[in-house]
């Protein structure tokens, strides 16, 4: 709990009933604020009128408390006047966080490089919702506790979960460090633990507000840990089967989820030119049940097409930025990217692999500081996509949160139609740009005024034997487009049955809107067509076009509208 500042009341609002001259007449309020003013020995003035009738007094910056509980009982014992109250202060809910190392987090709330994460906590902070982090599993911290709920280990095979057995409800992350180099296969290195779930959980889900630590971006979403990654990693089997059981599905021989996830992160990857028959079967059907299936791009610097479940359908694919909000120079690109969140650069590209020379470019986030086994919780920096996905998996829990109607798909719009263009460089492809947490929690949450009318007015001229378009971009809008998409058209043309009219969706779908008769000799198309849209995502370029399918009669697209 914070206390709220306690600012002196300078102004207060009069009501005056309505038969009072006050009440409509300004020369009449003043007139009376002035008599208020003789009344109590305060400076008072009339300020202006307010849109729902009221006067607004002004009794100067110097005013007591004392004095506004005179000047406020002068005006209720007027028999004119109907109510009087002080203009008081309203204060911004999304205050900063006491979390300790909040200031750490630039990855939250610098206007460069941030995801504009605080000012959506007026509105959201996770509640409600589940998020999976299918990973390594989780490393006791007191930073995460509260918001951990129970999970599973889907490593099947004794020796890479390091626990003495295959697969078991005890989600705890047993470590994954490499003892030697080449135990992993060719290429690979001795390395320590990683402890990478608690680092991923942390920056979804941290608890927040309690002095300690750092904020979590869905803070009061709980996190279910789902364990896939041990020894040498992990395999698709396990992991499609880890996908399929957070969301609610079955899965042989495990018993089912008490808790299903409305969101998983998927901070993993390995090279495929293709996504796997196992994984997409998947994340398919976690789709179907409701669920938002989140990934990492991938730290190659290569192309994200490479890369899976990265490449797999129905998922967010997340690239990497930096503070200065450029593409990470690790991350992943292409046009399978959907958008680009924060994951931040420990070291610059040039700097000696494996050092940590910028730390403070870094996402900071829950940790472990044992070597191999579990040892005391800590904090640290670390850098890639998979600090970038989480990012995003934090914000489909907000937006679940802040209205649990949303569809995985609609998330998805949602978050890729509300990003920012990244203030620096990206090349090869960073999706729509860095997301944006509180313009798209704005845009979910709040309800489009009904008929909001798109037009294009713009003359275009119909030849005889040709196809001519006229575009209107939609934007602005949450999701597909309606079931019942008006399509007003005013054409100017001789002999209308010439003409072929279709709808194109931004995907480039064609809806015939009328065909061509020979027999219509009438002048102009001057009518409104309803069309089943809600297939087609909203936002995008719709176009009208129109082909003149013969001789001797011409005319023009005089303007057309879409009414959603």
């Amino acid at each position: 709990m914070r206390a709220l500042p306690s600012a002196p009341v300078e102004k207060v609002i009069v009501t005056y009933k309505s038969k009072a001259a006050e009440a409509g007449s300004n020369t009449a309020a003043k007139s009376d604020t002035a008599e208020k003013a003789a009344k109590t020995g305060e400076k008072l003035s009339f300020e202006r009128r307010l849109a729902g009738g009221g006067a607004l007094v002004d009794l100067g910056d110097s005013a007591t408390k004392q004095d506004l509980t005179e000047v406020m009982d002068a005006f209720r014992a007027d028999p004119s006047v109907a109510s009087v109250e002080p203009d008081i202060r309203a204060y911004a809910m999304a205050v900063t966080p006491n979390d300790t190392d909040y200031a750490k987090q630039w990855d939250l709330f610098e206007p460069t490089g941030g995801m504009n994460v605080p000012a959506a906590w007026d509105k959201t902070t996770g509640s409600g919702v589940t998020v999976a982090v299918i990973d390594t599993g989780y490393a006791a911290h007191s930073d995460l506790a509260t918001n951990v709920v129970s999970g599973y280990d889907f490593i099947s095979t004794s020796a890479d979960a390091r626990d003495g057995n295959g697969r078991d409800a005890d989600s705890k992350d047993e470590g994954d460090w490499n003892a030697t180099a080449g135990e992993c296969g060719a290429g690979s290195t001795a390395s320590n633990s990683s402890w990478h779930g608690t680092h991923v959980a942390g920056t979804i889900a941290a608890v927040t507000n309690n002095t300690k630590g750092i904020a979590g971006i869905a803070y009061n979403a709980k996190i279910q840990p789902v364990r896939v990654l041990g020894k040498c990693g992990g395999s698709s089997a396990d992991i499609a089967d880890a996908i399929t059981w957070a969301s609610g599905g079955s899965v042989p021989g495990v018993p089912a989820n008490a808790t299903p996830a409305k969101v998983i992160n998927l901070s993993l990857g390995g090279a495929s030119a293709t996504c796997p028959s196992v994984y997409q079967t998947a994340i398919n059907g976690a789709v179907s049940r409701g669920t938002t299936v989140v990934v990492a791009a991938g730290n190659s610097n290569a192309n994200a097409s490479g890369f899976t479940p990265a490449n797999c359908a129905n998922v967010i694919n997340v690239a990497s930025t930096s503070r200065e909000g450029n593409r990470s120079y690790y991350s992943n690109f292409g046009a399978i990217v959907d958008v680009a969140a924060p994951g931040g650069e420990t070291r610059r590209s040039t700097d000696t692999p494996g050092t940590v020379t910028t730390p403070e470019n870094g996402i900071y986030s829950t940790l472990n500081s044992g070597a191999t086994t579990q040892s005391a919780e800590n904090y640290k920096p670390y850098q890639g996509t998979s600090m970038a996905a989480p990012h995003i998996a934090g914000l489909a829990a907000l937006l679940k949160s802040a209205k649990s109607t949303l569809t995985p798909a609609e998330i998805e719009s949602a978050i890729k139609a509300n990003a920012r263009p990244l203030p620096g460089t990206c090349t090869g492809g960073c999706g729509t740009g860095i997301a944006d947490s509180a313009k798209t929690v704005d845009a979910v949450t709040t309800t489009p005024p009904a008929g909001t009318v798109f037009t294009n007015a713009t003359n275009v001229t119909v030849p005889d034997n040709t196809t001519v378009s006229s575009s209107i971009a939609v934007t602005g809008r949450t999701g597909n487009a309606p079931a019942a998409l008006k399509v007003g058209v005013d054409i100017k043309h001789t002999w209308r049955g010439d003409l072929v009219i279709d709808l194109i969706a931004p995907d480039g779908t064609v809806r015939n809107l009328k065909a061509s008769s020979s027999s219509d000799s009438a002048d102009n198309v001057l009518t409104t067509y309803t069309v089943d849209a809600s297939s087609e995502v909203a936002n995008g370029t719709w176009k009208l076009q129109v082909r003149d399918v013969a001789t001797g009669d011409t005319g023009y697209i005089d303007s057309w509208s879409l009414t959603f």
